[in-house]
């Protein structure tokens, strides 16, 4: 009598055949993911997280987004293709360098390169890029695929124009699909660019694992800054730009009650707001707090934003208008609350006493209110054993594994 396979096996068994014959035909997916030369933590999160879904990737940047994990991970090819933003050299070396980099990527892009070309940022020359060069992407047959961190910067910044608006409306309508990280974005796309639907996708902004997390403590980074373990601690990091609203965190600090308050300020500022950062200086001097204030006015490197982050008790984001912000989610990757303005979508990532606090745009005594809600708050006298807490929220909604997913499934859509 021949031997019957058990009824219970056979349906697992036949899924497993069929499940495996699928596989076997789904097409490999091969992407150039396009970094602009900076931005380290997002590259850093999409194209490791893309390898482990599987998909194959040429990832094109410099020794600035570069990393020991860009040589060592499976399905992963790192090209170093960009200028160096880095580098000490004159005028005339840095058009040399942005033109080598203009020569190479068109070459790449003809040479057979991968059929989707994912950007993440533009590059030296917004207009360019966002017009001629897409179009030249196009006509090889490249799928593009576009990130847009900011809907339109120019606005954000002050400075749109109709050139700006223009190079923007002929990128979005070249791509064939664009991610955004908020509904708001999204809708933005639909009603000011009049992009369809359903070449949108919001995704998660993912939460920075870029920036090593080592066995720094909170006292000992404390010592390490001349900070003391009372002395209550308030953060703003990051590239300093007059959207980011530190003359409104700096007249909070003055309205705070003297006592135990210092203000820690960690990045570098722009270049062209010397006038911005001086008017800056004055308020400080005025107000006479210098010395409760900690300055350091420079490029902080990935290995340091740790020291500045475990050694605060919050981290402030006073913007006057933003979208959404990396820094919050870096703040949260180590634990630390965030007291933010209520301006774009900043107020769906932030749960009133549980992660941080909400305040008005453009209102330095709303913020110094939070301020001192917060140090009032249960959410600060018990934040050595709230942090763990604040870092699972972040690794559950903003997950790189969740953002892969949905950005494999749009690969896969296109290729189709």
């Amino acid at each position: 009598m021949p031997h019957l396979q058990p009824l219970t096996e056979r349906p697992i068994t036949e899924r497993a055949s069929r499940l495996a014959a699928e596989s076997a035909k789904a097409p490999e997916i091969n992407v150039s993911l396009l970094s602009g030369g900076f931005d380290k933590p997002y590259l850093f999160g999409l194209a490791t997280a893309l390898a482990n879904k599987g998909v194959s990737l040429d990832v094109l940047g410099n020794s600035y987004v570069d990393s020991p994990e860009m040589h060592t991970t499976p399905r992963l090819k790192f090209l170093s293709l960009y200028w160096e933003p880095l580098k000490q050299m004159g005028a005339a070396g840095k058009m040399a360098e942005v033109l080598r980099f203009y020569a190479q990527i068109i070459k790449y892009a003809a040479a057979g390169s991968p059929k989707i070309f994912h950007l993440l940022w533009n590059n030296k020359f917004p207009f360019f890029d966002r017009t001629l060069l897409t179009l030249y992407y196009k006509a090889l047959g490249k799928k593009i695929v576009f990130t847009a961190h900011n809907v339109n910067a120019g606005k954000r910044d002050g400075n749109d124009s109709a050139i700006n608006r223009l190079g923007l409306r002929v990128q979005y309508k070249l791509c064939d699909h664009i991610f955004v990280h908020t509904e708001k974005m999204k809708q933005e796309l639909l009603s000011d660019f009049g992009v369809p639907a359903h070449r949108v996708t919001v995704i998660p902004f993912g939460i920075n694992n870029s920036v090593p997390d080592t066995d720094l403590t909170p006292a000992e980074a404390r010592r390490r800054l001349g900070l003391k373990d009372e002395e209550r601690t308030i953060l703003f990091f990051g590239g300093v730009r007059p959207y980011k609203g530190l003359e409104y965190l700096v007249d909070a600090f003055n309205q705070l009650p003297s006592g135990n308050y210092k203000l820690l300020i960690a990045g570098e500022a722009k270049k062209g707001t010397e006038d911005y950062m001086g008017n800056i200086q004055k308020a400080i001097a005025k107000a006479g707090t210098g010395a409760n204030i900690i300055q350091k006015l420079e490029y902080v490197p990935d290995e340091d934003a740790e020291l500045y982050f475990k050694a605060s008790d919050v981290c402030v984001l006073p913007y006057t208008l933003v979208f959404q912000s990396g820094v919050l989610f870096l703040s949260y990757s180590f634990g630390v609350p965030v007291i933010a303005t209520d301006v774009g979508s900043l107020s769906e990532d932030i749960i009133p006493g549980e992660t941080g606090w909400l305040c008005r745009p453009l209102d330095a005594a709303d913020l110094a209110r939070a301020i001192r809600e917060y140090f009032d708050s249960n959410l600060y006298k018990t934040l050595d054993r709230r942090r763990q807490e604040i870092r699972d929220y972040a690794n559950r909604q903003h997950s790189w594994e969740v953002v892969a997913e949905m950005t494999t499934q749009v690969y896969s859509d296109l290729l189709a």
